[in-house]
């Protein structure tokens, strides 16, 4: 059995984690194998998150004064959390697929940047692009418009002078 002293660690590195990532992922892992577990992990690490099996009651301790208090309060079964710091939708991707595949694996709840989502804001999430394509898009679009604009810009005084060339040619601005 661990000591006080151990006991307030690991709620202390709980507590840290929660306020440290504002986005995670409550899921449930009932009956799932060490190989399983393993497995998940890794796509967790790979996905720039880390993934801990957390007690119900230092969950709902350590989130005490926290935007996720109300998520972590009320957890029942055996719980675990994944973190990230980066992109929360490369590691909603990771646990969706990983969860389609082992269906033993479940979300409850997650929260994504301070703001807390349920099971089908996470489906969603899962299915959207990463933040680089979305960036991308945006430049593209932001440069799109700019590219158009100066070519209207560009249109309109080449146009200028085309009908001034043609208006010279025909003498029409003789003195």
């Amino acid at each position: 059995m661990k000591n006080r002293d151990d006991k307030q660690k690991d709620l202390d590195a709980l507590k840290k984690d929660i306020a440290g990532n504002g986005s995670f992922f409550v899921t449930g892992y009932e009956k799932m194998t060490v190989a399983q577990d393993n497995i998940l992990r890794r796509i967790v690490r790979e996905a720039g998150g880390q993934y801990k099996v957390v007690k119900n009651n230092l969950a709902a301790k350590a989130s005490a004064g926290t935007p996720a208090e109300t998520l972590l309060n009320d957890l029942k079964g055996m719980t675990s959390l994944a973190f990230t710091p980066k992109d929360p939708v490369g590691l909603a991707k990771a646990l969706t697929k990983y969860s389609k595949e082992n269906p033993i694996f479940v979300f409850k709840a997650g929260m994504v940047e301070g703001r807390v989502i349920d099971i089908k804001a996470i489906s969603e999430l899962a299915s959207m692009p990463p933040k680089e394509e979305l960036y991308a898009k945006l430049l593209f679009l932001i440069n799109a418009t700019a590219t158009r604009l100066v070519s209207t810009v560009g249109g309109v005084s080449r146009n200028l002078a085309v009908v001034l060339d043609q208006g010279a040619k025909e003498g029409k601005f003789s003195q």
